[in-house]
Parts: structure tokens; sequence; C-alpha cells
């Protein structure tokens, strides 16, 4: 059929019933959808694939009808021998990620045309858009066909980054740049950043991040090299470095995909990259801010796949959950979680929040910023430029009839005022500190200059943690730890006589480490009366913490120690981050 034909036939088709497209096309007779959805309605499933199943038509013929319904051209990629220059525009990594084989490409328009194997598939056009800055066609296609295709075209060894930087190294025009400072001009970082090595760099690398689950990539350019960076289970691990020449490049390349402005290097902007990978939603926080030697770009990689906003696997002990259950049921009061950025108490908080959001309870959430949309909670942005603080979105909070509220941070006397007038008006609150344990963090509250008064009628539990790395489970073996190990947790060998202590032997999962992955050691205080009392005479910390752990408070070190027995953690991560516990004594 020619192309005015097919068109004329896709449009006629488009947006129709399946049933109904297939029997326009002469494939099925109407007799045979009834029988089809008399079996959907036995067994549910798609009414294509019923009729597949049934043997009234063929997988080939049915792509082709959803392509029609989807107001998209049909394509059979064996008829088809894409040149090499097209099938470079999209790198075999992504290509193996999205299910996609690129079919034509207009370097003048930047204009891609590409082979589905589901119309379902229209995140990986949107992705093609963000990431590589194409304007894009898709095409459908079979499934098997893409396959097979893939296996034509991107059965290599997989470029590697190494390769990808000799590329640019060797690259004339991308050279032009080095030793340009502030002089290049606008037109240059456009042509630049729109450059097909830089754009694979950067795709590359964020790929390459998602796969290895960091949660940080960090690109940073210095006097005389440009650092790339991964964060994972909390350590950064550097990258081959690529020329330094292209640090503008790639900081421009983020900003087009971020929806920043390429113009402006002299002030730190902030923006957002929304990815589908794998199937998986993936937000990217991207954070541009000006140094000497040009633009630092940090992306927060938000693997919602990664993440499991579930109470039940935060990594409490039974003991301590059925603790914090008590906590967030309670009608109302003023619940803290407390620790350093990056331990996790955001996490822990949306847990909560996600256990408790039911269709007869009202949430509302002040965030800087919002991490992860959840369906069912109002959530609000602050924004500190245009004067909404935390104070002020919660004092419009208290108009909005909620059961449940969530400050991100309690930083300044006005916000806590406010916390403490929700909570004796009945509402529940839920806050975030900075401190090293719960105890602490009542005289920070009284440092913000809250009365003690205040504080016993609605503090009702803080919750203190830090995320340590866990054992690989893949090179885990036991060992016996010297005496000098043991002597850093306050141990003895006789303290620990017929315990076994493991750790990571190393291995390729784990990149060498010994860990993979990590998990929350808790520390819960629930004030009673006589806390209440101690907190009234403005007692000390130390005080606080010996009258906590007599009503029955495990530490954050204690936890650990836990953990270690457990076999989930070694002695090293206990120790490093509950050092602090040490200095106190």
């Amino acid at each position: 059929m020619d192309k005015a034909g097919e068109q004329q036939r896709i449009h006629q088709y488009r947006g129709r019933h399946i049933g109904r497209v297939l029997v326009k096309m002469g494939k099925v007779t109407r007799e045979q959808v009834r029988e089809a959805q008399e079996v959907q309605k036995d067994r549910g499933g798609p009414l294509g694939q019923i009729l597949v199943d049934l043997g009234h038509i063929d997988a080939r013929t049915l792509s082709l009808a959803l392509a029609y319904q989807a107001g998209m051209e049909y394509v059979d990629l064996d008829s088809y021998d894409v040149p090499d220059d097209v099938i470079r525009q999209v790198p075999s990594q992504m290509a193996k990620s999205y299910g996609i084989i690129p079919l034509e490409y207009d370097e003048a328009t930047h204009h891609l045309v590409v082979a589905l194997g589901s119309a379902d598939n229209f995140q990986a056009t949107d992705d093609l858009r963000t990431l590589m800055g194409y304007e894009v066609t898709a095409k459908i296609t079979d499934e098997k066909q893409i396959e097979t295709a893939l296996m034509k075209y991107y059965d290599v060894e997989p470029e590697s980054i190494g390769e990808l930087i000799n590329e640019i190294a060797g690259n004339e025009h991308l050279a032009m740049l080095e030793d340009r400072g502030e002089s290049i001009d606008l037109d240059t970082i456009k042509e630049m950043a729109d450059a097909n090595p830089v754009k694979r760099l950067v795709n590359m690398v964020l790929l390459e991040a998602i796969r290895n689950r960091a949660s940080d990539i960090h690109f940073e350019p210095f006097e005389d090299e440009f650092k790339m960076r991964y964060r994972i289970d909390g350590l950064l691990y550097e990258m081959l470095p690529p020329p330094a020449s292209i640090a503008v490049a790639v900081a421009s390349r983020i900003k087009v995909m971020s929806g920043l402005d390429i113009a402006e290097r002299r002030v730190p902007q902030d923006g957002r990259i929304e990815l589908v990978v794998n199937g998986s939603p993936v937000d990217l926080r991207v954070s541009v801010l000006p140094t000497m030697f040009g633009e630092s770009v940090v992306m927060r990689v938000l693997d919602r796949s990664q993440v499991s906003l579930d109470i039940e696997k935060l990594g409490m002990r039974e003991d301590d959950m059925r603790v914090f259950r008590r906590l967030i049921e309670r009608p109302n009061g003023i619940v803290i979680v407390t620790g350093p950025t990056g331990s996790g108490k955001t996490t822990t908080l949306y847990s909560a929040l996600r256990e408790l959001n039911d269709i007869e309870t009202k949430v509302l959430t002040a965030e800087n910023p919002v991490e992860y949309d959840i369906d069912g909670l109002v959530q609000t942005q602050i924004n500190d430029e245009i004067g909404l603080t935390f104070a002020r979105c919660l004092r419009s909070f208290l108009r909005q009839d909620p059961d449940i509220v969530l400050v991100g941070e309690v930083r300044d006397l006005e916000t806590a005022q406010i916390a403490v007038q929700a909570s004796l008006t009945g509402h529940l609150v839920f806050t975030t500190l900075h401190t090293n344990d719960a105890p602490s963090s009542i005289a920070r509250i009284l440092d913000l200059g809250l009365p003690p008064y205040l504080i016993t009628a609605t503090l009702e539990g803080i919750v203190a943690q830090r995320l340590v790395r866990v054992i690989c489970p893949r090179c885990k073996e036991a060992y016996t730890p010297t005496e000098e190990m043991l002597m850093e947790l306050g141990l003895t060998p006789q303290d620990v006589q017929g315990r076994t202590f493991y750790r990571g032997g190393g291995c390729d999962f784990c990149r060498g480490t010994g860990y993979s992955g990590r998990t929350a050691m808790f520390e819960m205080m629930v004030l009673d009366d006589e806390l209440r009392s101690l907190i009234m005479e403005r007692r000390s910390t130390n005080v606080l913490r010996e009258a906590a752990r007599r009503r029955g408070m495990r530490t954050l070190r204690e936890s650990g120690l836990l953990m270690i027995y457990d076999g989930q953690t070694t002695i090293e991560e206990v120790v490093s981050q509950t050092i602090y516990e040490d200095v106190e004594a």
C-alpha cells in the first residue's frame, strides 16, 4: 500500500476498539470477536491476545492492528537494513533498556524515527527527547522483530565509558572548548551540548548509575581535570575522568535535559528530569553550582524501584516496630525523626504516611524538596525565595482541615510554635531534626526557644536513625575480630564468646567492597511522665539518655551491636556511624 493509503487507514482505525479494528481489517468475524469477549469475561486479559490464543489471528496481525489503533504506522523490520550511522544515534545500552531500534535520522532537523515493540512504550519516545534532544516519530513492529534486530545491530560488546572518552578526546570540535573559560558564546555552547558524543556520555553515566543503584552523580570541574563520581551505599567512587575541556558541554547538556537556562552560568540552578528506565520510574533532581573552574553538577537519583515505602521493610526489629506503630497511630502530638543528612529520615516518614494514608484521613506535607509523589497525600513544595517557608505553609495547613501534617524540618522558633499549635488542636505532626541521637533533640528544641511545658505537652516520641551498609550476601564469610576491633565497641573477647562475626570478602557483585545495599538502625525514645519531668527541669542530655535507657530505649550503638550479631553488618560500619557515642561517653 502507498504512503497516502497507509495514512488513511491509520486515521480510519485510530482509537477504535481492537475488535472493531480487526473486523474492519477483515482479519476476524464479529462472531469470533464475541467468542473472545465471552472468554475475556471468564478469565480477563487483553481481547487481542485472546484472539491470538484462540487461533483466529497471529501475533503479527495483532501488532498491525494495535499500531493502527494507536494511530501509528506498522513497520516490518525484516525488510529494513539500518545504516550504521543511524544505529549510532542510540547507544546500545539505551536501545536494549527501552526496547527500540532507530530506523532513520535527519541530522539537520534532529528528527529520529524509531521502531517500538509496543504502542504502550510511549515513555521511550519521551525519554529519547529528554536524554538525546531528538524529535521522535515512533512506528510499531513485532516484539520478536525488536529482539532479533537488537541482536543484529547491537550484539557486540557494549560501548564502555573508556572508549567513549577516548572518542571525545580525539574530537576536534570538542577540543576547541579547551581554555576558553567564560569566553564561550551561547551558540557554541548549544552546539556542544547537542554533540552526539556528549549526549552519549551523559546517558551512559546516567544508565550506569541507575544500574549500580547510585544515589548521586557528581560532575566536578577543577583547574586541570573534570571528575565524574557516583555515590553508592553512602560512599563516593570515581569514574574514568573525561577531558576537562568538555565540562561546559556536559553541564549544558544536563541543563538542557532538566529545562534550565544554559545561558546563565553565574548563579545556582535547580531542575528535575523524569525518566522510565527498564519499566521503573526514575526522578533525577539536578543541582547546578557555579565554582571557580566552571559549573559543578550533582544529580540525586530517586529510583522508586529501589526504594520500598513499606513500613515493614524499614529494617526495624519487632519491638521497635511495635513502638513506632504506637507512635504514629496517636490521634495527636508531635513525632520527630532525627539524624544527619542522608540517614533515611525521609524514607521512614514516607513509609509511616503511606501506612496511615486512607480515604478517611487528610494528610498534608510541606517539603523541601518533594522527593516522592504519593497518591492521596497533598504535598507542597517549600520555596523560600517567594516567602513560602515551612512556617507560612504550616499556618495555612491548619485552615485545610488536616488530620496529619508532615513538616519537612523544624529549623526556627516560628515553625516549632505552629507545629505545637497544630498538635494542641488535635493534629498528628511529623517532622525532622538534625541531631546525633534522640535525647539530644530535646536540647535542640529548647535552644530554638520553645518552653519546656509546650514540649512536654505535645512531644510523643523521637526516632533517631542511621544507615549502615549490609554485608554482601554473595561473598559473606565468618571471621574472628581482633581485640582492637572489639575495643572500638567497648567489648572484650569474653563478652562475645560463642558469637559469630561476618564480613564481605569482596566480589564482582559488590565491586570488591564486601557490601551490597544499606539498612537502618534505630533508637526509639518515647516520652513518659519521668522523662517529661526531667525535661521540665531542663536536665542535661546525658541524664535524659540514661533515664530513657532505664525505660527501655535501645541506643543506636546497641541496635548496631544486635545487627552485627545477626550477621547483617560489620563492626566497622557500626563504629563509623556511632562514633559520637564514644566522644560523649
